[in-house]
């Protein structure tokens, strides 16, 4: 049995996030085209109405047709699946501290608003993402922040800090508008045995390669 995660904020929507067993994916795909992006760490947000022969660059997919399981690869940065229910409207994004800073968050909501969605009424899950004790930051890192946004990072050993990247990541969704919020929180970095973390792994000089995939989707 894999180790399979999912939101309680996304009942009713097949989705998962998965561990470093892969995603038993057949309740996500059953009948359905899988969709990706090619993800450059950015804040752009596509709109899918069918498989790509080639993949766009961008770092967030939204859909309101049935049949597309929209999923993105993460291995430390923020997975983030969306649906609105009554609208019929599901996200994907790939919410890394850069296309976090960017807009991915605001630009996945709006996507999904021109679609029908409405703010108030999406839900969202964060998945596993390196958490804020793991995941240091030098002075230079924290000076691309507004000030505002300085909360989200605790004081560490000299000239660094801890930054809150899931934490900020649900700033921003509430920000948004979304209405539900639901934080994982999963440490990608210090669950060695359950999950790829890029950080981890090139701390340790071990393989940089795996990653967790996260899938949502809407039913024919």
């Amino acid at each position: 049995m894999r180790d399979i995660l999912r939101s309680r904020t996304l009942e009713g929507i097949p989705h998962g996030f998965s561990t470093r067993d892969g995603l038993e994916a057949e309740d996500i795909l059953a009948n359905s085209v899988l969709v990706r992006v090619t993800q450059v760490h950015s804040a752009h947000a596509v709109v899918a109405e069918a498989a790509w022969d080639i993949p766009p660059e961008a770092d967030a997919i939204v859909t309101a047709t049935g049949g597309l399981a929209l999923a993105i690869v993460t291995a430390d940065c923020g997975p983030v699946l969306l649906s609105d229910n009554a609208a019929g409207v599901v996200a994907a994004a790939h919410a890394g501290w850069r296309g976090a800073l960017e807009g991915v968050i605001e630009n996945t909501v709006e996507a999904m608003c021109r679609l029908g969605a409405h703010p108030a009424s999406i839900s969202a899950a964060i998945g596993p993402t390196v958490a804020q004790s793991s995941y240091e930051v030098d002075g230079n890192f924290r000076t691309r922040f507004a000030e505002a946004d300085h909360r989200f990072f605790a004081s560490g050993r000299a000239g660094h800090w801890q930054f809150d990247l899931p934490g900020y990541v649900a700033e921003r969704l509430r920000a948004a508008g979304v209405g539900r919020i639901d934080d994982l929180s999963e440490d990608t970095y210090t669950q060695t045995d359950r999950f790829y973390s890029f950080r981890r792994a090139t701390h340790l000089g071990e393989d940089t390669g795996g990653r967790q995939i996260s899938m949502v989707a809407l039913p024919r």
